[in-house]
């Protein structure tokens, strides 16, 4: 590592991972004879409502498997999606049950590791809400565990699908907005009500919320070289509709500073705290989320980074900003398992990587050492950049 530059290091390790990469979709489909993706979804909560249906849109992709440790909830989404698919109580039943090619983990997020582990000891490809694992160790060694097993994982969110994300990408290699110096980014809302999960020790207002800011920024700006934060727990308990009140022990309120290569950082707000109208839907919303930074001009996210609405580009002292890049091109935050699955059965590499889920896991496992104590924690993982 100390003989070579951090980029030909990228370079290096993204061409070799890519090739591993597609060698294992061309594998698997030579083996497919039906050219369909089978599915078994893990997790039967309110996410699926909106997983569901994208994955039914696909005519690549057949959900086969429902499951979840609540087994009704499992029967009333087979029924209320017509899905035609088994049911099930739990995963090690599932597994030996229908066969599948690929499971989508949307279950609470601190079980996500477990699942997704043994998924992979099964033999399925992976695509799991975030994050993918409770620590970036964790994460590592199932991504080690899929390549020894010809097999890919994937970690969402699926920001970097947009075409606002692709457009402010090639505004800044374009050097529109000249040097870029800062960017900022901030999601949060008044906290969940529907489970404790995202409140309890594993879960918090990072991996929930943040995570998107994270995933966006280093997609536009490069991996993070390291991270300083402060976290906080303000409101101490919260009444959720399975447990009642509860005790709150993971932060509901985090600031983040991101270290990015040529002296660019960028900041990230979340919590669960934030007064917004618009709690998690941003479809009406004229506020942005991301903001960029550079000596010749600024450009602004308009609507959430998970929900789109246009990008505004501010580079001219004459001329008024410009709203720009309006169409969502049928993007949607849940099409990430769609995505993935049809890139395995097109043999196609999707912009989507589970090295910059990875990634983002360090950076919110490195957040919360900083803000313990006190420090500024370095990075190591990295992924291809730039994206677009």
């Amino acid at each position: 590592m100390k003989d070579i530059s951090r980029k030909k290091f990228l370079e290096y390790t993204a061409a070799a991972g890519a090739a591993v990469l597609l060698s294992s979709l061309e594998s698997f489909a030579k083996e497919r004879d039906d050219k369909l993706l089978k599915v078994a979804v893990i997790g039967c909560g309110s996410v699926s409502n909106r997983y569901l249906p994208q994955l039914q849109s696909s005519k690549l992709i057949e959900v086969v498997s429902l499951c979840d440790i609540k087994y009704e909830r499992a029967v009333n989404q087979n029924k209320q999606y017509n899905v035609n698919a088994q049911t099930y109580p739990n995963i090690d039943a599932m597994l030996a049950g229908v066969p599948f090619d690929m499971q989508v983990t949307i279950t609470d997020m601190q079980v996500h590791g477990e699942l997704n582990k043994k998924a992979l000891m099964a033999g399925k490809h992976v695509w799991s809400e975030k994050p993918m694992a409770n620590t970036y160790k964790e994460g590592k060694a199932l991504l080690d565990l899929a390549r020894s097993k010809n097999l890919r994982i994937w970690g969402a969110p699926a920001v970097v699908d947009s075409p606002q994300f692709a457009f402010m990408s090639k505004t800044i290699q374009e050097g529109k907005l000249g040097n870029i110096s800062s960017a900022h980014g901030q999601y949060g809302h008044t906290g969940p009500t529907w489970s404790a999960f995202f409140y309890e020790k594993g879960g918090g207002s990072m991996p929930d919320l943040g995570v998107y800011n994270m995933a966006t920024l280093t997609g536009l700006l490069g991996p993070a070289k390291s991270v300083m934060a402060m976290t906080s727990i303000v409101t101490s308990e919260r009444t959720v509709d399975d447990k009642g009140t509860i005790k709150v022990e993971a932060e509901d309120n985090a600031h983040l500073l991101l270290e990015h290569d040529k002296n660019v950082i960028s900041h990230v707000m979340c919590g669960f705290n934030f007064f917004d109208t618009h709690g998690h839907e941003a479809g009406t919303t004229t506020m942005h989320s991301i903001q960029i930074f550079g000596n010749k001009g600024n450009m602004r996210l308009i609507g959430y980074d998970w929900e789109t609405n246009g990008v505004v580009l501010d580079n001219s002292y004459d001329n008024p900003p410009q709203l720009l890049c309006t169409d969502k091109g049928g993007y949607e935050w849940q099409e990430g398992a769609r995505v993935v699955g049809e890139s395995i059965i097109n043999k196609t590499e999707p912009r989507i990587n589970v090295e910059h889920a990875l990634h983002v896991l360090e950076i919110i496992e490195g957040a919360r050492r900083s803000s313990a104590t006190g420090q500024k924690i370095k990075l190591e993982s990295t992924f291809k950049w730039p994206m677009v």
